[in-house]
C-alpha cells in the first residue's frame, strides 16, 4: 500500500463536500507505520498532503495569499513544507517568531496577529524586524505605536460567526463604533493603519460569513481613506473547515464566495488569509493506545495513554472525530478518558466503539494534524506525543 496520495492538480468543476478519503493517509499505511514501532502516542503526518492542501487553497482563491497560523501545528517539518510551497506565516508569540526566523523566514513577512501583545513581546518583535501588527482597541493601538511608531497596523473587527463550530467573537474584534474610534485615533497619531482583518470562527461551515466580513472591511477601508489613511491590506483570517463528522462546504465553494466579494476591491489592496487547520489537519492521524477499561454504574470506560492533556483536547469543546480501532465487536457507548489523575481528563462521552475493546488496543483518529500535539503538555509526567512523518 503506497504511503503517499496524488497531489491535487485542479479544482472540481462544481463545489463539493470534502471527505477524509480525499486527502487522508490510507488506513493500511497508518497501521503499517505503527506496526513498525510504538512507544507512546504518535501523530503521523504526510508532507505530500500538506502540499496538496496548500495548492488547493491557492487554486480555490488565486488572489488570496495564505499565511499559515503557526499555532495549528508548529513542527519545523510542517513549516519547512509550507515555506517550500510559498506560504507566509502569522504568529501569536515570540517563540513562534523565533522558530520562523530560525528557518529563514524574513521578519518583514511575518504578521503578528495576536490582538493582545505584551509590551515586552512587542519590543522583541520590533527589534527583530516584524513590521505588521494587529490591533482591536484604542489601548492596543497606543501600546504598539509607543513601541514602534512606524508599525504597519491592521484593525481586527467583529464579524459574524454563525455556523462556526467554535465562535471566536467576543474575546477579540472591534465593534463598529470602536473601529471608528481606532481609525480616528490612528489618523490623529499619524499611525500607519494599513488594513482590516476579521475571523469568522473556527471550523466555519457558513461561507456567507466571509462575504459579510469582506463587505464590512471594505466599508471600513472607505472610512480610513476619508481620514487620510492608506489601507492596503485585507486579511480574511482563518476558520476554513475540514471534514470530521459534519458536512462542510468545500474550499472551492468558500473560494467562490470570497472571489465574488473581492471583485470590486482595488488591485492595490493585498489580500491574505490565515489558514491553520485547513492546511495540516487532513495530513495527520493521531494514534494512541488503550491503557485499560472499566465498568462503572453500568457504563463502559476506556482509558487511553493520551487524553485532553496529551493531544485530544478539542473534543472537550465539541469537536467530533471519527475514531477507528482494530476490533470488530458491536458498537456500544463508551466514556473515553485520558491517563491522568485529573477528573476533567474525559475526552469523549457516549462515543460508539466496539464492545470488545480491551487494554493495549490501538485507537486511530484521522484528520488530526491540527491542534493535537500543539496543545499537548507533560501534565502528570506523561510524555508528549511523538510526531512522525511518513513522507
Amino acid at each position: 500500500m503506497p504511503l503517499r496520495r496524488a497531489l491535487y492538480t485542479e479544482s472540481p468543476s462544481e463545489p463539493a463536500l470534502d471527505t477524509p478519503a480525499e486527502v487522508s493517509i490510507p488506513f493500511p499505511a497508518v497501521k503499517q507505520a505503527i506496526d513498525r514501532a510504538y512507544e507512546k502516542p504518535v501523530l503521523l503526518l504526510d508532507a505530500d498532503i500538506i502540499r496538496t492542501k496548500c495548492r488547493r487553497f491557492h487554486a480555490a482563491m488565486p488572489r488570496v495569499h495564505p499565511h499559515y497560523a503557526v499555532k495549528a501545528n508548529p513542527d519545523p517539518r510542517v513549516l519547512r513544507t509550507l515555506i517550500e510551497e510559498g506560504c507566509g506565516f502569522e504568529i501569536a508569540s515570540i517563540s513562534e517568531l523565533d522558530l520562523l526566523l530560525s528557518l529563514g523566514v524574513p521578519a518583514a513577512e511575518i504578521y503578528y496577529s495576536n490582538p493582545m501583545k505584551s509590551r515586552a513581546f512587542l519590543q522583541v518583535a520590533a527589534a527583530r524586524g516584524v513590521e505588521w501588527y494587529v490591533v482591536d482597541s484604542l489601548e492596543e493601538l497606543a501600546k504598539v505605536v509607543s513601541v514602534k511608531a512606524d508599525a504597519k497596523l491592521y484593525v481586527r473587527i467583529d464579524a459574524p460567526n454563525v455556523g462556526s463550530d467554535w465562535p471566536l467573537s467576543g474575546k477579540f474584534g472591534a465593534h463598529p463604533s470602536e473601529a471608528d474610534d481606532i481609525i480616528a485615533e490612528a489618523a490623529r497619531l499619524g499611525a500607519d493603519l494599513a488594513g482590516v482583518t476579521f475571523h469568522v470562527g473556527s471550523q466555519c461551515r457558513n461561507p456567507e460569513n466571509w462575504r459579510v466580513g469582506i463587505e464590512s472591511a471594505k466599508r471600513l477601508m472607505r472610512k480610513m481613506r476619508l481620514m487620510g489613511l492608506n489601507p492596503r491590506l485585507l486579511n480574511l483570517g482563518g476558520g476554513y473547515p475540514v471534514q470530521h463528522t459534519k458536512a462542510i462546504p468545500s474550499i472551492e465553494a468558500i473560494g467562490a464566495v470570497i472571489t465574488r466579494a473581492l471583485e470590486d476591491l482595488p488591485p492595490s489592496v493585498r489580500v491574505m488569509a490565515e489558514p491553520g487547520r485547513f492546511l495540516v489537519s487532513d495530513a495527520g492521524w493521531f494514534v494512541c493506545r488503550v491503557v485499560g477499561t472499566a465498568t462503572r454504574a453500568g457504563k463502559r470506560w476506556a482509558y487511553l495513554d493520551a487524553g485532553m492533556f496529551g493531544g485530544i483536547i478539542e473534543t472537550v469543546e465539541g469537536l467530533e472525530y471519527n475514531v477507528l480501532t482494530d476490533r470488530q465487536g458491536a458498537p456500544t457507548s463508551w466514556c473515553v478518558a485520558g491517563p491522568t489523575c485529573d477528573s476533567v481528563d474525559i475526552v469523549m462521552r457516549d462515543q460508539l466503539l466496539p464492545e470488545d475493546l480491551v487494554a493495549d488496543d490501538f485507537v486511530y483518529i484521522p484528520n488530526a494534524g491540527a491542534y493535537t500535539t500543539a496543545y499537548a503538555s507533560q501534565f502528570n509526567g506523561f510524555p508528549l506525543p511523538e510526531v512522525r512523518f511518513i513522507s
